[in-house]
Parts: C-alpha cells; structure tokens; sequence
C-alpha cells in the first residue's frame, strides 16, 4: 500500500502577507476579495524565474489563500475616516497542512493604512520607506538579542517583512495605470488568539513576550520539517550567546529538559535547548560557539544510539543497537546479558541493568562511549546526564 502523502500548508508569514493583500486589494480596487495569491520566497533575481517583476526581483511561485474575513476600519463613532487616512482589516486563518504546529488554525490579520499625505514628496512602491511594517496584539516583541529582529522589534521575521513588502509592492506598482500611484501604506499585523498560543511556543524562552513570532523562509510548511527544528536551535544558541551563557543544556525533549533544569538550577532558561534527534547538528553548532560548558541531557535510548556514533536518533532511523549492548554485558560479566538480547527497547534493558551487580559497569561503559562521540561531534568535551524515565538521575560522565 502506497503511503499517504502529507499535506503541505503555509506559514504564518505567508497568512500575514495574504490577509495585507486582501486589505489592500479592498483599498484600492474598491472590493473584498474572496483569494489572493501570494508570492513565496525566496525572492530572486528575474533570471532565475518566470514569475512577475518587483524591484529587479522575481518570487519562487505563488499560494492561493483563501480569505476569511475583509472590511473597511472605520471609527468608534461609526464615522467614516478622514480622507487622508483609508485602513481595511483582512484576517487569513493559517493552514499548517498535517504539520503539528501550534499557530496551525490561527487568525492571522491585517490593518493597512493608506497615508493620503500630499505635503510629502510621492514614495514609490520599490522605495524602503514606501512601507512600514509593525506589529499589534498577539505578536510578540523581542526583548533579548541574538534573534533575527532586534531587541524592541515585533517579532516579524527579516523573510516575511521582505515577503511583505513584496506582495504589496507588487500590487501597489500594478495597479498605478488602472488606479494611479499608491499612497505609502502601514501594516500591522495581529493575531487574536497569539498571546494565549505563545504559551506552548518557546518564544518566552528566547526572550520574545506578548504573542507569536511571524515566521517563515519558505512560505510553505512541509510536515514534520527538520530544518525548521534546526533553524530553532539555530535561534536557541544566537539567544544563549548574546545572553550571556557560560554554559549551553541540551535536552532531548521536555521532560529531559526539566530534569536538566533541576540539576542546573542556576542557568536562566535561555541557557536550555531541546535538541530532539539532532544531536550532530546540535554539538557541532554549539562547539562553534564560545560557550565554555555544553551539556547533554537523555534517556537511555537516545544515549545508547549517541554512544553508537548515530548522528540524528530519531526512532525512524531504527531501534538502538542492543546487539552491541548484550556484548558489553557480556564482555563486564552481566547476568543479564541473555536477557538484555531478548528487549524490544533499551528502556527494557536499562530495568535489568540496574538489578544486575555489573550492570554499573554496563551504564559506565555506555556513558564513556557516548562522551566520546559526543566530543567528536562538539569538537571539544561534552558533559552527559544520563536520566531515567521516572526522574532518577542515574549518573554523569
């Protein structure tokens, strides 16, 4: 049976972008549309694509969104707004496909102003200044350095503010002949529910408050991404470096994080990084870096394939190798050796172990090897917490 194909959706950069269009198509073509279609980073020069020009540059394609909600803002008062000032609202709910994402199912909207200013002189779409971009309740605010946006930014990453001011750029500049020029904009993007979302992000983590990050490089969500992961850590250790850390904890997920957190009470949490199954990727970043401690973190499972040299251990790269652990059972006089040859998961093996009189000696031996690799990986020495499921600290090396 063929497997089943996972569905892509997009990013919340690209929702943003979208709910923009939406609003400035309303300003300026005098109705709300139903789609827009969306340019998708990146954004290259012409003679690498076919798609349509803005500024000497091209987009890599086009997602068609469909469009939730558009209106024109008027007062409180029910007035409608003098004529030097026109904003519409557009909300676009973001689609994440079958990637499990949080902000999946999100409201994603959209002010945009029109500046009817005649005593400045007229900006053209292609001029930096033509837009401005900001962020309104829901979108958090950078607070640490180290990330992509400066300290004091709305966290709206360099990729969707380009991806932005493209969009609007683009139909700004098309609908000069049939409307006249365009007026410079204002667009602040919101997320209703954003600040509640944030909680089960790890944007207070990194220093972001009040909301979600705008995020995306491609435009699109493939599930299950790994680079989107790396891009995280990526983000996770620019925040612990700028913040200061002396020492950097990787974990494997929550629950080994908090385990970590409990034996280093004194690190502030920009300090701790779930790694997941990047574990090359993860130490050889992070050796690249001046941080003068670099912690590890895991269960049995994870540390018996880091001991066996496997770069990324996640489960669909196969089972640990108990083959090679019933050789070291053996090899320090184990008991427990046959039995450890007969365990489906390491979680298995690891019980026995801890009854077994040499089975100390096993763990020991396992944690040197996994040290050493993880060295290899660091390029210089790693500290290994090795953790059981119950919360036991089992041991260091």
């Amino acid at each position: 049976m063929k497997p089943a194909v996972l569905r892509e959706g997009f990013t919340t950069g690209t929702a943003a972008a979208g709910a923009a269009l939406a609003a400035l198509t309303l300003l300026r073509e005098g109705h709300a549309p139903t789609s827009v279609s969306v340019p998708l980073p990146p954004f290259l020069p012409p003679e690498k694509c076919r798609a349509p020009l803005f500024a000497g540059r091209c987009c890599a394609g086009f997602a068609t969104l469909p469009v939730e909600s558009c209106a024109r803002l008027l007062f409180e008062s029910g007035e409608k707004p003098p004529g030097a000032l026109q904003t519409a609202r557009a909300a676009v709910r973001k689609d994440g496909g079958d990637d499990p994402d949080v902000t999946s199912g999100a409201l994603i909207t959209a002010d945009v102003t029109l500046h009817h200013d005649t005593s400045r002189q007229y900006i053209t779409p292609e001029d930096d200044h033509f837009i401005h971009i900001a962020g309104g309740p829901g979108v958090g605010r950078v607070t640490l350095p180290g990330l992509p946006v400066p300290p004091g930014e709305a966290a709206i990453n360099p990729t969707p503010r380009e991806q932005l001011r493209f969009a609007l750029g683009l139909h700004a500049a098309q609908t000069t002949r049939r409307r006249g020029p365009c007026p410079p904009l204002t667009v602040i993007v919101s997320v209703p529910q954003g600040e509640e979302l944030a909680r089960h992000t790890l944007n207070l983590r990194l220093g972001i408050v009040g909301g979600i990050s705008i995020l995306g490089t491609q435009g699109t969500v493939r599930p299950f991404s790994n680079s989107a992961w790396q891009v995280a850590i990526t983000h996770g250790l620019a925040v612990a470096h700028a913040s200061g850390c002396d020492a950097l904890c990787f974990s494997t997920g929550r629950r080994s994080e908090k385990l970590l957190m409990a034996a280093y009470p004194d690190l502030t949490p920009q300090a701790f990084i779930q790694a997941a199954d990047f574990v090359e990727f993860s130490l050889k970043s992070a050796g690249a870096m001046p941080f003068k401690k670099i912690i590890w973190g895991c269960f049995f499972g994870k540390l018996l394939k880091l001991s066996q040299g496997i770069s990324y251990t996640h489960a669909c790269e196969g089972k640990p190798g108990l083959n090679e652990l019933v050789r070291l059972c053996s090899y320090a006089g184990a008991d427990c050796a046959g039995a450890v040859d007969h365990c489906t998961t390491a979680a298995q093996a690891l019980e026995l172990l801890l009854t077994d009189a040499a089975g100390s000696q096993v763990i020991a031996r396992v944690m040197s090897l996994a040290a050493e690799k993880a060295e290899r990986f660091a390029g210089r020495p790693v500290r290994l917490h090795l953790f059981h499921t119950d919360g036991r600290a089992l041991c260091a090396a």
